[in-house]
């Protein structure tokens, strides 16, 4: 990893530290309760972030070994897996999650620096550098994050994620979440709301997914 590669990579595990705090605390009800996202429940956003780890790591092995590792086997896959994540306990979805990311940083810390612009694809037709899917990487985590409808919104992402220059699509989708209700509620709030855990940089990461920065 050259040095914006490890920025981006500390800025995916502060991200992923505030999504995890704020997920663990949404009880089983809240967690079936709906999204932002129409059609999904706050467990398919979880889930979707956690198949979303996978695919990235999947990627990202292919790359190191010289083998081409498909992210999904296709869009229908895709959401099987979702459906069938977003259906574990509430428990179990958080392991998943914390597990997921963990896995995904272990490979991308390791890839080697020369593997970081070798062409990959996701579902997309258009192939792109791999070390592009550490921004697509933090923009899902922050704009999920928001999609949860659980209190965190454009107003608390970090500037450097605000002003990030994005390409298209995740300018739009980033723009996207501006336009939230403030504080990112929705019709279903947690009962009792709960807030999410402050960011503090350069402190020790709460809870236990990956203690402090390294």
């Amino acid at each position: 990893m050259d040095a914006v590669q490890r920025q981006l990579s500390d800025q995916i595990d502060q991200a992923t530290q505030r999504v995890l705090d704020a997920a663990r605390v949404i009880t089983e009800p809240d967690l079936r309760a709906p999204s932002l996202l129409a059609g999904w429940s706050r467990a398919h956003v979880l889930a979707h972030l956690a198949r979303g780890a996978d695919a990235m790591r999947q990627v990202l092995i292919g790359v190191r070994s010289g083998r081409d590792h498909p992210g999904y086997p296709s869009a229908e896959a895709r959401q099987a897996g979702i459906e069938q994540s977003a259906g574990q306990t509430a428990s179990e979805l958080m392991t998943d999650l914390a597990d997921s990311a963990m896995a995904l940083r272990t490979v991308a810390r390791q890839l080697p620096a020369d593997r970081w612009q070798v062409p990959v694809q996701m579902l997309g037709p258009a192939p792109f550098p791999a070390a592009q899917l550490l921004t697509r990487r933090l923009v899902e985590v922050e704009l999920h994050h928001c999609d949860l409808g659980i209190g965190y919104g454009a107003e608390r992402w970090p500037t450097a994620f605000s002003a990030m220059e994005l390409p298209e699509p995740m300018r739009s989708q980033r723009q996207d979440r501006l336009g939230y209700p403030g504080s990112a509620q929705t019709a279903h709030p947690l009962q009792p709301p709960r807030p999410v855990p402050p960011y503090r940089p350069s402190q020790p990461l709460p809870g236990s997914w990956i203690g402090r920065k390294t």
